[in-house]
């Protein structure tokens, strides 16, 4: 009896497959002939999203603060990554490493100006791919570098071959630059600890009419031919401008700095911190820090409300099961970690470690949190075998598509992080910072070795706090000496061959008058903090 009506179940479910199959033959017959159009047209489409200075502060990486429905749904559907890994955390290089598959030693792209294009004039990138391909590539918004907020309203650093569309809104955010408050006024806003409360509804930022132009393009899309739609936001970027409501959704007495030992930089080599590093929190007051976090978390807010849009838009074009949505960041972010580190550019977890979410249609491990270590050079190849499309051969990266099948399935990865570093009052040249890491551990070394070293466990410290690479054990040095030798195999620790310049090395490097200024503004901190504990043992005096 159970034989019999377990071979009925299987012949209904048998017949239900074959119905489906006749149905989409006879689609593909039909429309296929009546309008012209190949098979191939039924290629999934690829909503590509890029958010600038997005760290892992999302409800779905396990942010307690984070308000991000929307983008929590994305990955409800989809595979989070939960061990991404950029290859250089600052806004041209790796947005370069992302959009050809390669690694920035072979771009030789290191700071904010430099092309790829000037190393390899050949080379094919992400979309110029699916463009050869058939596709019709639109951008709207930052994809390629820009400078923040100067070049939004312009195509920024572009690539003309990868897109058929071009599209670069420009919102009352840029015209009411005079506005914001600047917590260090001697930085440009772009660089500095920066927010704007605004007045006035989501679509008129610049990322709210990103939005506006993508759902015209959906709905005006001649869905016959498989759209790459890239939507590049620019918040949360420097400076945090996002409407006032966002803000009251964080009110500041619920933030909170993230807790460092009064130790934890001791041990840490000079290289490690960038130029604002070397002096906690910029020298500013805890009272701006909060206000700060509120304005980031502000802006995460208003970024996840304006993918809300697009996700909706793309379900009203009823392309939402046709389309391939990777969500990803073009590094992490700091947000006083370390005893005071904000933005980007350092090798350490925060910065290198960045958000990733792929929803593919119909895999079966959609729903679930990977946890094995990936980079981002994987985007290229992964979005290419999901679609069909030919890839390059020499991409540096590997088809994540068996984990988006299976995220548990056993993963042999690590996760190569660059950084360089140009000569200063506290390193007399030019080093090359590299990390790799792997489920377990962080190695990083500067200028080979030279300039210190790092090792960090993450199953007992994740947060970074104990260098275990000063005086190691021997089980310590035997960690060292293999992770030093698979950084080798990736990543050069020597000088850049190509041109670098230092000043565009990062927007916000302090000029010797600005770095004197932090240096006193922190030295009067520190000398009202110390006058009002003066004052209070005085009133409690008998």
């Amino acid at each position: 009896m159970i034989q019999g009506f377990s071979a009925v179940i299987f012949s209904d479910i048998c017949l239900r497959s074959f119905v489906r199959t006749m149905i989409l033959g006879v689609l593909i017959t039909v429309f296929g002939k009546a309008d012209g159009v190949k098979a191939e047209s039924l290629r999934p489409n690829l909503l590509f999203i890029a958010v600038d200075d997005l760290t892992t502060a999302l409800s779905c990486y396990g942010d307690a603060i984070a308000r991000t429905p929307h983008i929590d749904r994305l990955a409800a559907r989809g595979v989070l990554f939960d061990r991404a890994y950029n290859q250089l955390p600052l806004c041209n290089p790796t947005r370069a490493s992302v959009m050809t598959g390669l690694r920035p030693d072979r771009l030789q792209v290191y700071d904010l100006e430099r092309h790829f294009r000037d190393e390899l004039p050949d080379v094919v990138t992400l979309p110029q791919a699916f463009r050869k391909a058939g596709y019709r590539s639109v951008r709207i918004g930052k994809i390629y570098h820009y400078n923040v907020p100067a070049g939004i309203g312009t195509n920024g650093l572009d690539d003309d071959v990868s897109w058929d569309v071009r599209i670069n809104p420009k919102g009352r955010d840029v015209h009411e630059e005079g506005l914001i408050t600047n917590a260090e006024p001697h930085r440009p806003v772009s660089a500095a600890l920066s927010w704007l409360a605004a007045e006035g509804t989501d679509d008129e930022q610049t990322d709210g009419m990103i939005v506006s132009e993508a759902v015209g393009t959906l709905e005006t899309h001649d869905w016959r031919q498989p759209l790459f739609l890239a939507v590049g936001f620019f918040r949360p970027h420097t400076p945090y401008v996002a409407p006032r409501r966002y803000f009251e959704m964080y009110p500041v007495s619920e933030m909170a700095l993230p807790f460092a030992p009064d130790n934890d930089r001791d041990d840490i080599p000079v290289a490690a911190f960038a130029h604002n590093c070397p002096v906690p929190n910029y020298g500013l007051d805890e009272a701006v820090l909060l206000k700060s976090l509120q304005a980031y978390y502000a802006c995460v807010s208003f970024v996840d409300a304006q993918i809300g849009r697009l996700l909706a838009a793309l379900e009203d074009a009823r392309q939402l099961d046709r389309t391939v949505t990777v969500l990803w960041s073009d590094h992490g972010y700091h947000l006083g970690e370390h005893q005071g580190i904000w933005q980007k550019r350092t090798l350490f977890e925060q910065a290198a470690r960045s958000p990733l979410i792929v929803a593919a249609p119909g895999r079966s491990g959609n729903g679930q949190i990977c946890r094995r270590v990936v980079e981002f050079v994987d985007i290229y190849p992964t979005l290419s075998a999901l679609c069909g499309v030919p890839a390059p051969s020499d991409l540096a990266g590997r088809d994540l598509t068996p984990l988006l099948n299976d995220p548990l399935q056993p993963w042999e990865s690590d996760a190569v992080t660059q950084i360089l570093r140009p000569a200063d009052s506290r390193l007399r040249k030019m080093v090359m910072g590299r990390s790799i890491r792997t489920e377990r551990w962080r190695f990083t070394d500067w200028d080979e070795g030279r300039a210190g070293v790092e090792l960090y466990d993450h199953h007992a410290d994740p947060g970074e706090f104990e260098n275990l690479a000063i005086n190691p054990s021997d089980d310590h040095a035997a960690v060292i000496r293999s992770l030093k030798a698979r950084l080798d195999a990736k990543a050069s620790g020597q000088i850049p061959r190509g041109p670098v310049n230092p000043a565009k090395l990062w927007t916000g490097i302090l000029t010797t008058k600005a770095l004197d200024h932090v240096i006193c503004r922190r030295i009067l901190l520190r000398l009202q903090k110390l006058k009002a504990q003066i004052s209070r043992q005085e009133f409690a005096a008998p």
